[in-house]
Formats: C-alpha cells, structure tokens, sequence
C-alpha cells in the first residue's frame, strides 16, 4: 500500500480530533491520543481542550479527582495522563527496559538494583492506602534500615529515582496538596487496578492504541516515543511480530510539499492497524489551520526529528533547552509557525519558507483558545 505524506497527516489530524474536532470526554481524548504530556499541567489541559468543540475547564482536574484519569511518569520519564483502566498496559512497557538495572543507569544516579529492589518493597509498604507529599514519602523511606543514605537521589527535582517505581506500579500521582505534589499507590488509588501485566501481554494494547493517533511509524518511532529507543530489539520486533495481521506496511510517498525526509523519524517499514486501511487510503490532504498546544501530542508522537512534519532548519525553534515544546501553528498538517501567550495577546510566528498560512483559519484559531481559556485576546502575526 502507498500513500503520501500529506495523506499520512490528513491522517493523524483526524485520529486525534484537531480536524474534525470531537464532543467526546478528556478521558476519551487522552486513550485515544495514547497518553498526554502532563509534565506542565496547563499545557496538557489545553492540548486536550483544543481538541474539543466545547471545552470544558476544568475537566481534567474532576477526571482525576474521580480517577478515571492517573497522573504518573510515563513515556520517555515524563509525566503523563493515561486512562485510568489501561495505564498499567503502558507501565509494563517502560518497565520491560529494565533501565535502572544498567550499568550507566547505576553510574548516574549512585543507586545499586539491589536499593531499587529495598526501595520498591518499602514504597509499596508505605504508600498502600495511604497519599503523601514528596517529603512525607522521602522521610518514610529514609526511616527503612538500609535506604538511610537515598536521600539525595529520592529529593531530585526530576525523580530520575522514583520512575521505575511508577513503571512497576509501585506508585502514581495523588490529588495534590496545596503547591504540593503528592504520591500513592495505584493499588489503593487506581480503580479495578490488577497489577502491571507481563510485557508481552501488553504489547499488542499499547502498539494499537500509538499507531491509532500517530501511524503509520516505522518501529523505530514507537520506541523513541516511548523511551527514547531503549527497548532492545529483538523484543520490540517480538512485540511487533505479536499482533500478526492487524498490522500492514505501508510506503510513504513524497507529497504535499512536504520535501521528503523521515518516515517519522525511524527509518524502514511504517506500520499501520490493517482496520485502518481503507479509511487511510482514502483520506484527502487537510488545509485546516490549527494552534496546538506545547508538549502537543501531534508533535511528541513521531517526534521533532521527523523532517517531513518539522523542517530541520526549525527544530530548535520547537524543540527548545530544556526539553522544552513550544507551540506551535499547523497548517496542511506540518508546522507551519510557533506561538505563545502574552498578557493580551496570542503572538504568532510564522515560518516564511512554509508559505502563506491563511489569516481566516488563525483568527478562528485565536478565538478557539479564548473558548479553552476564558479569556479573549488580540492576535499578533509575524513571519520571521
């Protein structure tokens, strides 16, 4: 099967409701996009709100407060949104890497797998039934016989530590306290939580439900989505391999404009749910204009690596110190600009090389981000 890249991203603005945008529920939203990017809490809130035709503030908050929605380190050890009844799915995979058990891991953050073994069996002790703050949780580890000198790596502003604990399912965020974040156990916290099941079990949910928002992706792409390539190979063609004939091979062809460049940032074969054949074969390329949110899932999906949805010249421009995701203006699919809030105004940059973006589509955009927020503002349009 071919088909072009303009198709290909016709394609993902449609499976992750930016065009047509949806009437459904956050949690439907955040299944359907495989998980949302909550390491800044406002920018996963509007990502999702963008998506709907009548967002709702607040929404994402009262999903949590209900845990319908877990809030816990996720894809590539950043924090994230997962549904509640297949987070565990996603923690089996990251899980699987056994990152903290290698020697680098070890040489990095001064922990041995033997105090991450101490560590797991205290936490899963203290936090059962119970919702602390980060230092209520450090205090009563350092407490244990044995874990006295953790102290430094538990207080680490990235959790670098505390993350196999969440990919083991030994701990995920609780309602927060005041400025506080605080941490329980998902057996207590999480609804029907049974575990996290044995990675291959796994597999076949979380490779669906990627490729459903974001194929079709090389295998390549999935793993850089979900841990920065660190699932070893011959397991994540095992996983592949798992789901048979629900998976087809695809070629993407140069279209659109697009000047070639990546299949998504891997390279090789991109895979795509065969039920989703027909529909993708069909699909027309978009024109729509949309501004999406930082750390957008549209973006983190195949990465800012993928030369076909960012030009290379731009990456810097999304893809900032610090881990940083601006913004940004899609048009016909790829990122046409970048943009960010002032006081009073929504202040756009455009890329000249991508060409005209039309003025109708971001003034619609602008007053969609007044209905998300709650708060109108001017639009400012530049090209640099």
């Amino acid at each position: 099967m071919k088909v072009t890249h303009a198709q290909v991203l016709a394609w993902r603005l449609r499976q992750q409701s930016l065009a047509p945008r949806t009437t459904t529920s956050v949690e439907q939203l955040v299944g359907q996009l495989a998980g949302v990017q909550a390491q800044v809490a406002s920018a996963a809130e509007l990502a999702l709100a963008i998506r709907q035709e009548k967002p709702h503030r607040g929404a994402v908050q009262e999903a949590l407060a209900a845990r319908s929605l877990v809030k816990t380190w996720a894809m590539r050890g950043t924090l994230h949104l997962l549904p509640a009844d297949g987070a565990a799915a996603y923690l089996a995979l990251l899980g699987a890497a056994r990152t903290w058990e290698k020697p680098a891991w070890q040489r990095a953050f001064g922990v041995s797998p033997q105090q991450m073994s101490a560590l797991g069996e205290a936490v899963d002790e203290i936090l059962d039934g119970r919702v602390l703050t980060r230092q209520e949780l450090i205090d009563a580890v350092l407490a244990r016989p044995g874990l006295e000198g953790l102290g430094d790596q538990l207080a680490s502003g990235w959790g670098t530590v505390l993350k196999p604990l969440a990919w083991t399912g030994r701990l995920c965020q609780g309602p927060p306290q005041g400025q506080n974040v605080t941490f329980t156990s998902p057996r207590s916290w999480v609804p029907g939580w049974r575990g996290v099941p044995d990675p291959d079990e796994a597999a076949p949910a979380v490779i669906s439900a990627y490729l459903a928002a974001h194929g079709p992706a090389t295998p390549a792409t999935f793993d850089a989505w979900l841990l920065r390539g660190a699932t070893r190979k011959a397991v994540l063609r095992r996983w592949l391999e798992s789901l048979g004939d629900r998976l087809t091979p695809v070629e993407i062809e140069a279209g659109g404009g697009d000047g070639g460049g990546s299949t998504g940032g891997g390279g090789g074969t991109a895979y795509v749910r065969s039920e989703d054949v027909a529909a993708l074969a069909r699909i027309k390329p978009s024109q729509e204009v949309r501004l999406l949110a930082g750390f957008d899932q549209y973006v983190l999906g195949p990465g800012t690596s993928d030369t076909r949805l960012i030009a290379a010249a731009r990456r810097t421009a999304v893809s900032r110190s610090g881990g940083w995701i601006s913004p940004v203006v899609v048009h016909e699919g790829r990122v046409a600009g970048v943009w960010e809030f002032t006081e009073e105004t929504v202040d756009v940059t455009l890329f000249a090389e991508h060409g005209a973006v039309p003025a109708a589509g971001l003034e619609a955009e602008a007053a969609h981000l007044a209905r998300c927020t709650g708060r109108e503002r001017r639009l400012v349009v530049r090209v640099g």
